[in-house]
Parts: structure tokens; C-alpha cells; sequence
């Protein structure tokens, strides 16, 4: 048992709209943190700027609000030069995809030992109701009004295409399954994404609806987990079988389809293909995949650094300044 509570992450008022997701995540990490049993003094937040990166300051952990965008790059110099410590990052849709894409998907390249959580609630919500990188194509904004004549990014697709060896998915009003998703990445070593899917209640209100109620998620999602089977729907009548390259979605006891043939999901294969088809799986035909998709154990960026540095240090003559100067020709002035 831990000897945490989420009482021991909390800090301050939280200032958020009435109803925003951000409110329901901040409530699954502070009780995912305690359950993980991470010291606060262990733990440090950082985050960017937007609505959802205002959340380290309701922390009782380390926590830094940094620039727009920077937050990947904050949080790997804090993990290299501390690596003792618990590091998550706390991006929005736009603050990690626009103009922190570049830093994201090299966070993710190098598997640096931090756990990526990306609000994407697929809009700019503190500077009002502009379209994001995430927001479909032809979305309606105030920066987009006639719609958006491009096609979005899918973290996912960013996450795998940088070769990303962990990606979770969930729901911000799923608690149960959103404390899941985040123990899982803090179990793992290397860069660990986590989506999180929420609204915008101001801007972006209906942005997942079909899955953002517990009735809606029993029919339109499938909670993957490792080793089990992959079925899904209200008592568990539909599966996942493969289709040439492809998945398509089969019910149980029709054509003589039974449990032994559905695919058992396998987050740890190290080909991803399977699981990039499963997280970039959209309605009405597929379900939205929640819970870990992909958990691949490869060396990391910290341990590395690290490593090396030691490594070196052991050939080299000198180990600090004074020994450094030592190594030249001297001579004393009397």
C-alpha cells in the first residue's frame, strides 16, 4: 500500500471553467501519483502555457510553468540533470503539436525518461476558440470560419512516425481508466505519451462525445489490454479480427465467429504495425481505442547520457578544474 493519498498532491484552488476536462485529469493524477507512491519531493510537473498547462500549480510536487512550447525541452534538461526524479510534462493540443511540435517528437526520438500527458481537447481554449493542430478538418473557429481546409495531426501518428516505444490513450471523465493509463507510463522507462482526450466546454464542448459519457464509451471504444482479447461493446458482443492488411470489426456467434478468433492484443511486440492501426482507429465503422496501445522496453536518452559521461571521465586524466589545469605545462611566478 502506498502511504500517499491524493490529499499529499493537491495545492490551491484549481481555475478552470466549470465543467472543463482539465478539472476531472488534475482530480485521476493526483490519485494515480498516490497509488504510484513517489515521494512529492520525488515528483516534478512542467508544463507549457494554455488553460491545461496551468495544472502545475495545483501540485504539491516540484512544478514549473515554462514558455509556450517548451515544455519537452524543460522537462529533459530536468531529468538529465536530476534523474533521480519523477518527471511528467503537461501539454495542450496546441502548446505540444504547433509550436512544441518539433520538441515533441524529438523528446519521444531521444526516449527521454518522462511521461508526456497531451490534453487534447482539439482547440485553442485561453486564447479563445481558435482551431488547433488537432482540430478536424473543416472545423468551424473564429480563426477558421468558413472551416479549416486542413487535415489534422494525430498524436499517435506523430508518437509512432518518431518512433515512440510507449502510447496510451484515455478519457478525462473515465477516471478508472485514466489512473490505469498514467500508472502504467510512470512504470515505464523512456518517453511514455499519453492522449487525453477532454472538451473544451467554452469552445469545443461536443469534440468526443461519443465516448466523453460512460454510456457512449461502452459502445464506441475498446479498453486495450495486453494479452487479452480485443473486445469491446456494452457486453462485450463485438471483436476485432484481421482483414488482409487491415482490422474490421466482427460480432461474436455470427458466420461461426467465436472468442478464439479475435486478435489478443500484444503491447510489447516490438513491430508496430498492429498497433499503429489500432490507435489510429476512428468511427462509425471502428471504435476509439483507449488504455495502453504500446509499452516497448529500449535504452534512454538519461541513462545514456550518463553512462557515457562515466565512461569518459574513467580515460581522462582529470576529473575536475584544478585537475584539468594540472595536465598543461605550469610554472610559478615568485
Amino acid at each position: 500500500m502506498s502511504e500517499y493519498t491524493a490529499k499529499d498532491f493537491k495545492k490551491g484552488q484549481p481555475r478552470w471553467c466549470p465543467g472543463c476536462g482539465d478539472h476531472f485529469f488534475l482530480a485521476s493524477l493526483h490519485k494515480a501519483m498516490a497509488e504510484i507512491g513517489i515521494a512529492p519531493s520525488e515528483t516534478a510537473v512542467i508544463s507549457g502555457i494554455g488553460c491545461s498547462s496551468r495544472l502545475p500549480y495545483y501540485m504539491n510536487t516540484y512544478a514549473m510553468q515554462t514558455i509556450h512550447g517548451r515544455a519537452a525541452a524543460i522537462a529533459t534538461g530536468c531529468k538529465v540533470a536530476n534523474p533521480g526524479l519523477s518527471v511528467w510534462q503537461v501539454s495542450g493540443d496546441g502548446d505540444g503539436m504547433a509550436i512544441g511540435g518539433n520538441h515533441f517528437i524529438h523528446a519521444i526520438r531521444r526516449n527521454i525518461d518522462i511521461n508526456i500527458l497531451l490534453l487534447n481537447n482539439r482547440i485553442y481554449g485561453l486564447t479563445k476558440g481558435q482551431y488547433s493542430p488537432t482540430s478536424p478538418r473543416g472545423f468551424v473557429s473564429k480563426s477558421s470560419p468558413y472551416g479549416t481546409v486542413e487535415d489534422p495531426f494525430r498524436p499517435a501518428e506523430l508518437c509512432f512516425g518518431a518512433r515512440g516505444r510507449f502510447f496510451a490513450r484515455c478519457v478525462a471523465t473515465d477516471a478508472a481508466g485514466t489512473v490505469e493509463v498514467l500508472k502504467a507510463a510512470a512504470s515505464h522507462k523512456g518517453a511514455a505519451v499519453c492522449e487525453i482526450l477532454q472538451h473544451c466546454v467554452i469552445f469545443n464542448d461536443n469534440a468526443y462525445d461519443n465516448v466523453y459519457k460512460k454510456e457512449g464509451r461502452a459502445k464506441n471504444s475498446i479498453y486495450l489490454q495486453h494479452g487479452k482479447p480485443m473486445l469491446f461493446g456494452e457486453n462485450n458482443e463485438y471483436g476485432l479480427m484481421q482483414e488482409g492488411f487491415g482490422l474490421k470489426v466482427v460480432k461474436l456467434g455470427e458466420n461461426g465467429i467465436t472468442e478464439k478468433d479475435i486478435l489478443v492484443h500484444d503491447a510489447h511486440c516490438m513491430d508496430n504495425t498492429l498497433q499503429l492501426k489500432l490507435a489510429l482507429m476512428e468511427g462509425p465503422d471502428f471504435p476509439v481505442a483507449l488504455g495502453v496501445i504500446r509499452d516497448v522496453d529500449a535504452p534512454t536518452y538519461n541513462d545514456a547520457v550518463h553512462a557515457q559521461i562515466e565512461e569518459i571521465s574513467e580515460k581522462k586524466k582529470y576529473h575536475n578544474f584544478e585537475e584539468l589545469l594540472m595536465t598543461n605545462d605550469i610554472w610559478e611566478v615568485k
